[in-house]
């Protein structure tokens, strides 16, 4: 193993500036909240999928933490460091591990049954947080002003959440019956980024920064850079196992 060991920390590196630069690359305000998303989470999935825990786990909470720092929210970064590695660790380490189901029938009913709940999260999250007037931030560091202000409507996110019902279901009906797997894990891991966040604003930002968050504003935002992050990144894990079969070893 002695001999990889070069290839991993390359690796490691590699996804940790991949986190850092997704994370701050792409920000939409979102005026109901008062809160910002980001595609931080593509990565984060990405790398524990490709490369597992540990590297899920390094480069989630380091990656993110750096971006924080550099963004100028420092007194989120100590937590972006525990939660983020928590979340990458637990999706790379669920990617590698499978509940035994008996049968392909019961495999697609699972899968079925994740693309159902990832539907209704983006069909209802989108539709009552990202919708209406969107301030789209781009650039590293983000400017000031919005880049692009446009117009979001709720049908939109409908379309989506059926969309993503119907594609997840696809791949588990015609193609690969565990598909919905991967996606429970990064469901399992995003729940962890979701809670740990929302302790951390309810019960110790405060006391630790005197500063004021509301906690359950900021829920909904953290669910949809989970559901957003799954999304995005299955299919560039899954291309890249298609094209570079070693990756999953």
């Amino acid at each position: 193993m002695a001999h990889r060991t070069p290839m991993h920390l390359s690796i490691t590196a590699i996804f940790t500036a991949l986190v850092a630069a997704a994370t701050m690359v792409f920000s939409i305000s979102v005026p109901q909240t008062r809160g910002f998303f980001n595609i931080g989470e593509t990565m984060v999935y990405t790398a524990a999928f490709l490369s597992g825990p540990f590297v899920g786990a390094f480069s989630g909470g380091v990656g993110s933490m750096l971006a924080d720092i550099l963004l100028g929210y420092p007194h989120y970064a100590p937590a972006t460091l525990v939660i983020k590695a928590c979340e990458g660790g637990v999706v790379g380490a669920l990617s590698r591990k499978r509940f035994k189901f008996s049968s392909k029938v019961q495999w697609k009913a699972f899968t079925f049954s994740v693309g159902l709940l990832v539907g209704i999260l983006l069909g209802s999250i989108g539709s009552l947080y990202y919708s209406g007037s969107v301030d789209l931030y781009l650039g590293i560091p983000p400017p000031t002003n919005p880049t692009l202000t446009f117009y979001v409507p709720q049908m939109l996110w409908y379309m989506l959440g059926i969309s993503a019902l119907l594609l997840i279901s696809l791949m588990g009906f015609i193609f690969e019956p565990e598909f919905g797997w991967l996606v429970f894990s990064a469901l399992v891991g995003g729940s962890i980024m979701v809670a740990g966040y929302f302790i951390y604003q309810q019960f110790l930002i405060g006391p630790l920064f005197n500063i004021y968050v509301i906690a359950p504003a900021e829920i909904p935002i953290n669910i949809g850079q989970m559901i957003v992050g799954l999304i995005v990144s299955i299919p560039i894990v899954r291309t890249l196992w298609r094209s570079i079969p070693p990756l999953k070893a």
